[in-house]
């Protein structure tokens, strides 16, 4: 059933809006998880010919739920850990030894394969979404909606222009090369296109969102775009760009000036940084001003809830999934203080049953004495143990896609690389710093970071090291600055886990551990994407090359 279909049984367009107003925000991205503006919803029809067909729009109705149903799709896409998967590559995050987490391992040990589940159902989502979005430019382009909002009309091309882009993004980060989709037609047969071409086309729909959209996102937490979040997210591509593969240095000063662009314009935006850290990670923080761009996750239709977080942190001797785990070695190099307490739990506490307790615990279990796996626990995925989502498969906690820490950081470490860095690039990076040490941000502290500790560069890098740990993007920044072999060919953990006691109760430490997923794979840039799925490459050859 295509949208002319669905509005008609609606009766009329009053209906439609009584019913969205009904429904909110979330509700509508539930309602159209099942269809796109143009794409098919009658099952009985063909996929592929309906896909094919572009509906001219003709209404803003059908616009704006022709861009619902986008971000319907990208809920889709994000709301299992499947999503992130290329994280488990990086040296801050690792999975279960064996169950049935395999897909995960063979990112977490550098040796994915091209039949691995995980990344044909990330990419199969994430071109869904792209489909999505070409079908609604296609629709729109060039009409006369019958109840004109040129100022509605371009924030939701902007918001179309964005969700596009930031897709293409994130497969690009894990692929390198892929296909460039960039109109409906379900029978081409696209070949990769080079990585430059991917970079300029990504450019292209962040500037043509930018322009469309608005200073401020509508909702908190920028669950919806505005011209600061494709700001942002340039910031970040140009520090891509600046890196490996195509290490065009002069992306480094255009990373600069979009980065200070958001900072000089944050208050506008509706931009800052969170003084409770841990606050982030809790059902109270997971619409907050920190979000430069959100997705966000609701049970009030549809069951849209997020399915990547929760007990999925946590070992079996807790009822846990036992899917996302902390590396060891890499938990031990953080330095101690309030951002390490905000990322990890280093002891579960439980009561006298052994359930994990949110009160006065009757003991303290260490991760060392966990007897499924000995990995420390992600406050980040676990959550804040008071909202009892620890004991869920799912969770209304949101995804922080991009956090404003990460703009004031690229500008500092852009800066550094541009050799342009002055006292407000540094102050940038002492910000971060400073709430990591539990101080106010805007107050300079003895503790602040100089030019006497360091390149500037060099510590904004380290500093993004341990201030996203446990949020899927360490990889990227491994591959971007070649530091792959450095991170993960040093991964055994430095502890001994536990003590044994011999006749006398006189105590020897044990072994030192070793990484519980070991490398298998090769740590260089020949190894540093995964493979396009196998399924995809036998449907459309082109994808071989």
């Amino acid at each position: 059933m295509l949208i002319e279909k669905y509005i008609e049984n609606m009766k009329t367009i009053n209906i439609y809006k009584s019913f969205k107003k009904l429904l909110g925000v979330f509700g509508l991205i539930a309602l159209a998880l099942s269809f796109n503006g143009c794409e098919q919803f009658d099952l009985d029809e063909n996929p592929a010919a309906s896909q094919s067909q572009v509906v001219t729009y003709s209404s803003m109705p059908q616009l704006e739920l022709g861009v619902t149903g986008i971000y319907g799709k990208l809920n889709k896409a994000a709301w299992m850990s499947t999503f992130y998967v290329n994280g488990w590559s990086g040296d801050d995050i690792t999975t279960h030894v064996a169950s049935n987490k395999a897909d995960f391992r063979e990112y977490d040990q550098r040796f994915v394969t091209p039949e691995n589940s995980r990344t044909l159902t990330n990419w199969n989502g994430v071109y869904e979404m792209i489909r999505a979005a070409n079908t609604v430019l296609q629709s729109v382009e060039g009409q006369t909606l019958s109840d004109p909002d040129p100022t509605k009309q371009e924030r939701l091309i902007g918001e179309t222009y964005f969700l596009r882009a930031i897709m293409f993004n994130h497969l690009m980060r894990i692929h390198g090369r892929i296909p460039l989709v960039l109109e409906v037609d379900p029978f081409q047969q696209p070949a990769l296109a080079s990585q430059l071409e991917v970079f300029e086309q990504i450019e292209r729909d962040l500037l043509e969102a930018e322009s469309r959209l608005p200073i401020k996102s509508a909702f908190a937490g920028s669950t919806t775009p505005s011209s600061g979040t494709a700001r942002a997210f340039l910031a970040r591509l140009y520090m891509d760009w600046a890196g490996f593969p195509l290490k065009d240095a002069s992306k480094y000063a255009q990373a600069v000036s979009s980065a200070k662009m958001v900072i000089d314009n944050a208050a506008a935006h509706g931009f800052g940084l969170e003084p409770d850290l841990a606050k982030l990670w809790s059902l109270e923080g997971r619409l907050n001003q920190e979000g430069v761009f959100t997705i966000a996750y609701s049970n009030s239709a549809g069951n849209l809830t997020n399915r990547k977080m929760g007990k999925l942190g946590l070992p079996t001797d807790f009822a846990g999934w036992q899917e996302t785990f902390a590396e060891i070695r890499f938990f031990e190099d953080m330095p101690e203080g309030v951002r390490k307490t905000a990322t990890y739990y280093d002891e579960i506490p439980v009561d006298a049953g052994g359930t994990i307790t949110a009160g006065t615990p009757d003991k303290l279990i260490p991760w060392e004495e966990f007897k499924d796996q000995q990995s420390p626990i992600f406050r980040k995925i676990v959550g804040d143990l008071a909202d009892g989502d620890w004991n869920q498969f799912q969770t209304l906690r949101s995804d922080l896609f991009m956090r404003y820490a990460e703009v004031l950081l690229i500008y500092a470490e852009a800066s550094g690389e541009t050799g342009s860095a002055g006292a407000d690039a540094w102050n940038a990076l002492n910000m971060v710093h400073r709430r990591a040490e539990g101080i106010d941000i805007n107050t300079p502290d003895a503790s602040d970071l100089t030019a006497s500790d360091g390149a500037i560069q060099d510590l904004a890098f380290t500093e993004r090291k341990w201030e996203f740990a446990g949020e899927f993007i360490r990889w990227n920044d491994l591959v971007r600055k070649e530091q792959v072999e450095a991170a993960l060919g040093n991964r055994n953990p430095q502890v001994s886990i536990g003590t044994s006691y011999d006749e006398n109760g006189v105590g020897t430490p044990k072994p030192l551990t070793t990484a519980q997923n070991p490398i298998l794979g090769s740590l260089g840039t020949d190894n540093y994407y995964a493979p396009i799925p196998l399924q995809e490459i036998e449907k459309n050859p082109n994808l071989a090359n």
